[in-house]
């Protein structure tokens, strides 16, 4: 009898318990705490940031190698063996210094031939010069008979015939006799020319013949032999190909960022030097232009030849500007944004189908805003136009920004963090409290039902 009694004491119990819940939440208190319990729930945690100022930087990228700004290549102009390499490949040479020494037996030869001809020559033109006499003396006399009567027509114009033949002969011994002179002192230039000097200081980067080894002459047709090549590597250039799309900014004088994929920790400096005037063609058929870009390297510091490297080249300043992160820069179909937004906006192109626009946080919902965008870099984007300095824009996480809307109840992902860190803790305190109060308050009245169950008893026993 006493259970039954309690049995029904907490069923009443949590009925009227129930009826007040229910008539608290029909209340207008209890339906604003459950609107705003609801709104609050709907926020999507987003993360926002207010609007920055700073400087950023408009920057042409290209890829490219880094090549010594001088550097020769050695050939031979003339054909012969090779017979001493002072030099080896890595060590410096000083600009006059013999790298090349080549046989001279065959040149020697060929001067010594050229020293002869002239002397045949220069004796054949005194023969000539007596010929040319005898014939001006024969042609004066028959001149002389002519006059008298005493020479025929036919023998005055036989004379003057010789007498010119003479001048003729004497005039080709003159200038084979020049032909032979040349001949000599280009016999000398290849005698020379087995002797060869650097003709810049440097370091010795290729060598590609060995002792022995016969170097040949460069022709139309075929290339010469390239001995070796002596590089200057304090001084170094970026050659970078910069895509004709993005040429027009790029100036002579401007300054550049280079990395070199080889030493990743480091940041070069450049100034560029020069820009290609002719369009190139790369294998995939991309037009590109050549840029030099002179490099500011430490005292001492060298780099190796060929190194693959690419370059940001700073094409426009911005100083103090308005920015925002590049990915809260949006675009949006004009159509599908609402009325309030797009009416009167001059911003807003409605000959377009798309706009940029960036949401801004206004009373804990998001309003889309259109912008004009100025120049962007990997991260940050200059605004020109739409924002204000105190307004607070989403910035993230790139999975909302693409399907977020307008008038969107949002909240700050990063204080919901912090909140929820600090919930955590609380409850787990709470609730050992709670769970050692209520096993204090179930006991108590387990221990005064059991009493009431006794007294009843006692009194319903005979």
């Amino acid at each position: 009898m006493g259970v039954v009694k309690i049995l029904g004491i907490s069923v009443v119990g949590l009925g009227i318990l129930a009826g007040t819940g229910l008539v608290v939440y029909k209340s207008p208190v209890g339906q604003n705490i459950a609107s705003a319990r609801s709104e609050k729930d709907n926020s999507i945690p987003v993360l926002m940031e207010p609007i920055a100022f700073g400087d950023l930087e408009r920057t042409v990228s290209a890829p490219g190698s880094i090549e010594p700004k001088r550097i020769v290549k050695i050939s031979s102009q003339v054909s012969a063996k090779i017979l001493a390499l002072p030099f080896e490949e890595g060590q410096i040479v000083q600009e006059g210094d013999v790298v090349i020494r080549l046989d001279p037996q065959d040149l020697v030869a060929a001067l010594d031939s050229a020293n002869a001809g002239l002397k045949g020559q220069e004796a054949s033109l005194g023969g000539a010069d007596a010929g040319l006499i005898n014939a001006r003396l024969s042609y004066e006399r028959i001149v002389q008979l002519s006059e008298t009567g005493d020479a025929t027509k036919a023998e005055l114009d036989g004379a003057q015939a010789t007498y010119l033949q003479a001048q003729s002969n004497r005039e080709v011994l003159v200038h084979q006799i020049e032909q032979a002179r040349a001949q000599i002192v280009r016999a000398q230039k290849d005698l020379d020319n087995t002797t060869i000097s650097s003709p810049i200081t440097g370091i010795i980067t290729t060598l590609n013949a060995e002792v022995g080894e016969t170097v040949i002459v460069g022709t139309t047709n075929n290339a010469g032999s390239i001995i070796m090549e002596v590089a200057d590597l304090s001084e170094m250039l970026l050659k970078a190909a910069v895509d004709e799309a993005n040429i027009a900014p790029v100036e002579i004088g401007q300054e550049a960022k280079i990395f070199v994929n080889a030493y990743t920790d480091r940041q070069y400096a450049g100034i560029i030097q020069r820009i290609g005037l002719k369009r190139q063609v790369a294998g995939d058929g991309t037009g590109t232009f050549e840029v030099e870009i002179l490099m500011d390297l430490s005292e001492g510091e060298t780099l190796y030849s060929g190194l693959s490297a690419s370059t940001d080249i700073i094409v426009e300043h911005f100083y103090d500007a308005m920015i925002v992160p590049s990915q809260a820069v949006v675009d949006r179909r004009i159509e599908d944004l609402p009325t309030e937004v797009t009416e009167n906006n001059d911003i807003i192109d409605l000959n377009k189908t798309f706009t940029r626009i960036v949401y801004v946080v206004v009373d804990g919902k998001t309003v889309a805003t259109p912008v004009k965008v100025g120049p962007s870099d990997l991260t940050q984007t200059v605004i020109t136009q739409g924002l204000s300095p105190d307004d607070i824009v989403v910035t993230g996480p790139f999975r909302i920004l693409v399907d977020l809307k307008h008038d969107r109840a949002v909240k700050d992902q990063n204080a919901v963090d912090e909140t929820h860190e600090e919930d955590d803790s609380v409850t787990t305190d709470e609730t050992g409290d709670k769970t050692t109060d209520e096993t204090v308050e179930d006991t108590g009245v387990e221990t005064s039902a059991d009493a009431d169950a006794d007294d009843t008893q006692e009194q319903e026993s005979p």
